[in-house]
């Protein structure tokens, strides 16, 4: 009898006289507490290694420096990515767009692209963080060799040494919201072995921006204000600062 009633038994009752409970009840209340008390010990693992590691999708870290942060201008070698270096592509409406860093070299690859795309240009597109202010400067004497207008549409980014390439537009273009910036032109210490010849160089290239401006038709205050800014920061001309310099001849609001 007692051979009969066991072979009759399910897997379940089965577990549960070897584990001494009274009914099978007993043993799915034991096989959830088990799996109750696994899932919270995954949990505290997964909990700590995130407090190990640190969040991994809590947004934009806004104390890491940006692609597009304000480039130094005035120095050949920042260590500035290759894949950041401007590009050059040609809209509709002669429209070339000159898009990120200034890199020192940019302004030759400037001058390859008109002379195998300026009869279709008319207008100078900028977006860009600055970079090399000698390139900048030799960008904007070819587009005003060449007649070009320069514009920084709405809600773009001109800073740095982009401005002097905006300076160099016979037509020149600010976009309602755009953000113009300028700032000190200087060298990282690491790169001046001897102070008063980084003096000297630095009060050169002042000198050659100055007169830059001039012959473009911009008032030099504005190279007094971007002396008067801080290396590390960026003043953002104003609407009536961008009129009154002359940087911008027209205000545009988006199309």
């Amino acid at each position: 009898m007692t051979s009969a009633v066991r072979r009759r038994e399910t897997p379940l009752a089965r577990l549960a006289r070897r584990l001494g409970l009274r009914r099978e009840g007993g043993v799915l209340l034991l096989l959830f507490r088990g799996l109750l008390v696994s899932a919270v010990a995954v949990l505290v693992i997964d909990f700590r290694t995130l407090g190990e590691a640190g969040p991994t999708n809590a947004g934009p870290d806004l104390t890491a420096t940006p692609s597009y942060a304000p480039r130094i201008p005035g120095v050949p070698s920042l260590g500035i990515p290759e894949e950041d270096a401007m590009t050059f592509d040609l809209v509709a409406e002669g429209r070339l767009l000159a898009t990120g860093t200034i890199t020192p070299g940019t302004a030759e690859r400037f001058q390859a692209e008109l002379a195998k795309r300026g009869g279709y240009v008319a207008t100078i597109v900028l977006e860009s963080p600055g970079g090399s202010v000698r390139d900048a400067a030799a960008m904007a004497r070819l587009i005003r060799q060449a007649g070009f207008s320069t514009e920084v549409v709405p809600g773009g980014y001109c800073a740095s040494s982009c401005p002097l390439v905006l300076a160099g537009g016979v037509e020149r273009r600010v976009g309602e919201g755009a953000s113009i910036g300028v700032h000190q032109v200087f060298a990282p210490d690491d790169q001046i072995d001897d102070v008063a010849a980084g003096m000297d160089e630095a009060q050169r290239i002042s000198a050659e921006n100055q007169r830059l401006l001039v012959e473009m038709g911009i008032d030099p205050e504005l190279w007094i204000i971007a002396m008067e800014t801080p290396k590390e920061q960026l003043h953002f001309l104003t609407t009536e600062e961008l009129t009154h310099l002359r940087l911008a001849t027209a205000m545009v609001t988006a199309r």
